[in-house]
């Protein structure tokens, strides 16, 4: 039914462009393309071995096209979404389909602004609600319904919307609606202060099946764990942004009354006084979040804080184990940095939706036009404060000679509870490491540049001790060239000391750039805004195409 109805849209859109095309009335047509091509080399030695991609399908590729065109206050757009033995939604699994991931169809009339089709937005900073994309994740949570925008005056606005969830090429079963408010106020246009306060609501509304399955859950349950199945669920948030000077405060605060989570820590009852862990469960659920930033003479300070409660809220019930990122409405904001180096990188502390409270502090300062300091902290415990989830301090020194060159150099210190992040066994200890890291970025000439890093984690458990080092040779406009490598100077189990070499080049010319990479890569966790994901170990070559029009 949503696939003939797609290219019922789909053809009248086409049908739109051509017949005004032909006429040579003003169109606007625009687009993007993204191609992701994996060629699988088995190597069993670094875990690169006992799934599809190795065992016989040899090679993966994802495809998404956008074609988008705006005629006469329409704007209109269609996506088509295509996965060939590909890894993206089961680490350990294989995905192939195709079909249209997305359209829609938009036209503001005066101060109304409506859509129909496969929307994205949010509410406040998401906590809520937010329909968002992150292809390296396959994480598309659109929403397939229709919202309306009315604009009151130049400094309010609101909307409403209705729909369901996008589930890969078809949709969850249950139903969301929302609504929102947002508003500015300054007492004058030359005022040192102003505010943007905001509200949201949103509900869902789950289908008959969805709920005759929570009847056969609870049912299974002992007395003493069984709960009341529901249709509804509603949640609220009030946020609001204020700026005084050079100092930036914002603050949200949402509330989800009581509703059914799925609690992997909580102690379920069976037979005979037998126990268990994990059981859904009827919670209340909260997230208070606030943001302080100040920036003035060459000094920039920003503290966050967070508390997280029961907070998990999703378009089902029930959580995919091989693909728990699914079926999200809700987004809470991470509370760590975000690394861009290699063994920086590799630990990240997923959000957590029913027990975190965190705090951070990013201290930034320029001296002069040459050096740069920066030192961020990151502390994520349990709502008791009787356990520590997280901890990172970061500092960084960036000394830069305008046109010639440019060093940085930083520590970096985590503590990671590899348990509760990457699902190891509880047994494990906690992982503590020291990485120093260095970046030279030297420019030849206006249009050579070479830029080589460099890094050590020293970790005595988990995954040991790593050295890495990457050059990159930039030939501007067109090439970029790369060499790396990881070597594994200390394995606390196995003592295997191994090194994952990468090689490859970019090639852009104009709107379009294409890449080609040998790689092996160790096997790790990819995050994005807080939202995280195994990925496998690889050994193989990697191309990639993104073109603009």
């Amino acid at each position: 039914m949503i696939n003939q109805l797609s290219k019922a849209i789909i053809f009248s859109c086409l049908s739109l462009i051509l017949t005004r095309a032909a006429s040579q009335e003003s169109l606007l047509v625009f687009g993007g393309f993204q191609a992701n091509a994996n060629v699988f080399l088995r190597d069993s030695q670094i875990g690169a071995a006992n799934i599809p991609q190795y065992d016989y399908q040899l090679f993966g590729a994802e495809t998404w096209f956008d074609l988008n065109a705006s005629y006469a206050g329409f704007n209109a757009g269609v996506r088509f979404d295509l996965f060939n033995n590909s890894n993206l939604l089961y680490p350990q699994g294989s995905y192939t389909a195709q079909g249209i991931g997305r359209w829609f169809i938009n036209k503001e009339i005066n101060r109304l602004d409506m859509t129909v089709g496969y929307l994205y937005d949010q509410i406040g900073s998401g906590i809520i609600y937010r329909a968002w994309e992150e292809r390296s994740q396959l994480i598309d949570n659109a929403l397939l319904g229709a919202s309306v925008k009315y604009t009151i005056n130049d400094n309010w606005s609101a909307k409403a919307f209705t729909g369901k969830q996008r589930n890969l090429f078809s949709v969850y079963n249950s139903v969301i609606k929302g609504a929102m408010i947002n508003g500015f106020y300054a007492p004058s246009d030359s005022s040192k202060w102003s505010i943007a306060p905001g509200a949201g609501f949103i509900n869902r509304t789950f289908s008959d099946e969805q709920v005759q399955d929570q009847a056969n859950i609870s049912s299974g349950y002992l007395l003493v764990d069984q709960f009341n199945p529901s249709y509804n669920t509603n949640a609220f948030t009030f946020y609001n942004t204020l700026n005084y000077g050079p100092i930036s405060w914002y603050a949200e605060a949402a509330f989800k009354p009581s509703s059914l989570i799925y609690n992997p820590l909580a102690i379920r009852s069976l037979p005979k006084g037998e126990t268990s862990l994990g059981k859904y469960e009827r919670t209340n659920g909260s997230v208070f979040y606030t943001s302080i930033g100040y920036a003035a003479h060459n000094l920039g300070i920003t503290l966050e804080g967070k508390r997280t409660d029961g907070f998990d809220f999703r378009a089902d019930h029930r959580i995919d184990p091989l693909a728990a990122n699914r079926g999200l409405i809700a987004y809470i904001p991470p509370m760590a940095r975000i690394n861009t180096y290699r063994l920086t990188s590799y630990y990240f502390p997923a959000t957590q939706f029913l027990n975190e409270m965190a705090y951070q502090i990013d201290f930034k300062y320029s001296l002069g036009s040459h050096w740069n300091f920066s030192l961020n902290i990151s502390d994520i415990r349990d709502l008791n404060f009787d356990e520590q989830f997280y901890k990172e301090i970061n500092g960084e020194i960036v000394y830069k000679q305008e046109d010639a060159y440019q060093m940085s150099v930083g520590l970096q210190r985590q503590e990671v509870n590899v348990s509760l992040y990457f699902g190891k066994p509880a047994t494990e200890p906690k992982v503590k490491t020291w990485t120093p890291y260095a970046e030279f970025l030297y420019y030849f000439n206006e249009k050579t540049s070479l830029r080589i890093e460099t890094q050590y984690m020293h970790n005595k458990h988990d995954i040991g001790s790593w050295v890495y080092g990457l050059a990159e040779l930039g030939i501007s406009p067109h090439w970029l060239f790369e060499l790396s490598g990881m070597y594994n100077t200390y394995h606390p189990k196995d003592g295997k000391k191994l090194f994952y070499p990468t090689a490859g080049m970019v090639f852009n010319y104009g709107n379009n750039r294409i890449g080609l990479r040998y790689v092996k890569q160790i096997q790790g966790i990819v995050c994005s805004g807080g939202i995280c994901r195994l990925e496998p170990a690889f050994s193989g070559l990697r191309a990639s195409i993104t073109s603009n029009f």
